[in-house]
């Protein structure tokens, strides 16, 4: 393979437009921490960060797909097709992709969100090569065979069932649906049972075709690697499947566009036979590229983001009416939410909801004082650096950024871009985000007369 930085004046111009462009994205010291990207001819992006200190590699591929690109119908074929690809390619069985990993104590998994999907094994790094070659050939080998499709239906409803019996993970998706409505970024991404009972496999191959092409896909890895052997193995096992022709391919460019959300003030509430009422608390946040995205995060922390945060000290520490109450934050292409979270018993919902709502308004209209502010920039500093502790999640980072992002931003720029926001900047994204009229979503066994009180919480 040539880099980019090689001259390629005496080929053909199709043999030049067939040489891998590559370039250094973030340069670290001796070696460590430095972030390289390759763009192979048929627009398939390779980005890898070395951490020679380390005897592990996570080797991932994302794709450029999620539960927003599917239709009403199709909704869960993105999840659904996760799972068909580990049953099996031209070259393994579904026992063989498991047993491969396995037989060298490795860790292979996949995650689906709304707007990206990865698949990803980790190994130690001698093992490297082999979990480039069992994840290449699921991403482009997959039969997606009938007999599978029916098989894994079964796995995917009880998947669902399990999901709708949590109902503090369930009621997340409820304020989803509460926030955007019955579209694609509202509607869960593991589909319902009836649209998961009606895919079909010639489905299902149709939307694989459409979003699994090479310039849709980044690959990353992350630990002891080595740049330019990552980058000749992926692309020889792409070449091997065919998935590189097109030799003039550009990669598809991340997400932009605006959404508006749904009228505030929607109230949604999902009557259960549950322990505890579970309920999200909430607003329209902002997108993952709003610059204002850093204060978000810095009041998000001192919000509801640790012991010490202000929802967790006024509903657990001072009054004992949650065990689990936190803030959150959701950042999509052209939109986001906030929101707040607590599971308490039914008699004691609108209590905590009155908190959740005065603790909001109150720090919409007068701002957080620069200590909260201080300590919240810190806690987030270090959850950050902490969070980047193991080649899994330094993988997800490089991945996740050029897929999202098309950029990449080192450590210390993360810390520095922390540690720059101001107390002002927080307090105005403060106004301006907690200032909006909430909506709510409850799932729980309230009584009518609690039910009919919920309209409270965001009047």
């Amino acid at each position: 393979m040539t880099s980019g930085n090689s001259t390629a004046t005496a080929r053909t111009s199709s043999e030049a437009r067939a040489v891998a462009r590559t370039q250094t994205l973030i340069k670290g010291e001796n070696g460590i921490g430095t972030v390289r990207k390759t763009i192979l001819p048929g627009g398939l992006r390779v980005v890898t960060e070395t951490l020679p200190s380390v005897r592990s590699a996570t080797f991932g591929i994302w794709a450029h797909v999620g539960s927003r690109d599917e239709t009403p119908s199709l909704n869960g074929a993105t999840h659904y097709l996760e799972h068909l690809l580990f049953k099996g390619t031209r070259q393994r069985s579904a026992l063989d992709i498991s047993s491969a990993i396995d037989a060298v104590g490795g860790e292979m998994n996949a995650f689906t969100a709304k707007e990206y999907t990865c698949y990803y094994a980790r190994v130690l790094d001698t093992d490297l090569p082999l979990a480039i070659d069992v994840v290449c050939d699921m991403l482009t080998g997959s039969l997606i065979r009938e007999d599978d499709v029916n098989v894994e239906r079964g796995a995917i409803l009880e998947e669902i069932a399990m999901t709708e019996d949590d109902p503090g993970d369930c009621v997340h998706d409820l304020f989803a649906h509460t926030m955007l409505g019955d579209t694609p970024l509202g509607r869960p991404v593991l589909g319902t049972v009836d649209t998961v009972n009606a895919l079909t496999a010639d489905r299902i191959r149709r939307f694989y075709k459409k979003h699994y092409d090479p310039t849709h896909l980044v690959v990353a890895a992350a630990g002891n690697v080595d740049h330019n052997k990552v980058v000749r193995q992926v692309r020889a096992a792409f070449e091997k499947a065919g998935a590189l022709k097109r030799q003039d391919a550009v990669p598809i460019a991340p997400r932009d566009g605006s959404r508006t959300l749904r009228t505030a003030g929607r109230v949604e509430l999902l009557g259960r036979r549950t322990e505890q009422a579970h309920v999200v608390l909430g607003m329209p946040g902002l997108a993952r590229t709003d610059e204002r995205r850093w204060a978000l995060g810095v009041l998000n922390t001192a919000l509801g983001g640790g012991m010490s945060s202000r929802l967790f000290q006024e509903v657990r520490e001072k009054r004992g009416l949650a065990y689990s109450v936190y803030s959150y934050t959701s950042g999509f292409a052209d939109c986001g939410l906030f929101g707040v979270y607590a599971g308490c018993r039914p008699s004691q919902v609108h209590d905590v909801l009155k908190i959740c709502r005065d603790e909001l308004d109150q720090v919409a209209e007068h701002g957080l004082p620069d200590d909260e502010i201080e300590r919240a920039i810190g806690q987030l500093r270090g959850s950050t650096v902490l969070g980047l502790e193991d080649t899994g999640a330094l993988m997800n980072r490089i991945g996740k950024s050029e897929l999202c992002w098309g950029e990449q931003m080192s450590v210390d720029d993360l810390l520095t871009r922390i540690e720059s926001v101001t107390p002002d900047e927080v307090r105005e994204v403060a106004r301006e985000v907690l200032g909006q009229r909430p909506s709510l979503a409850v799932i729980g066994p309230l009584k009518d007369k609690q039910a009919s009180r919920l309209n409270d919480a965001v009047a």
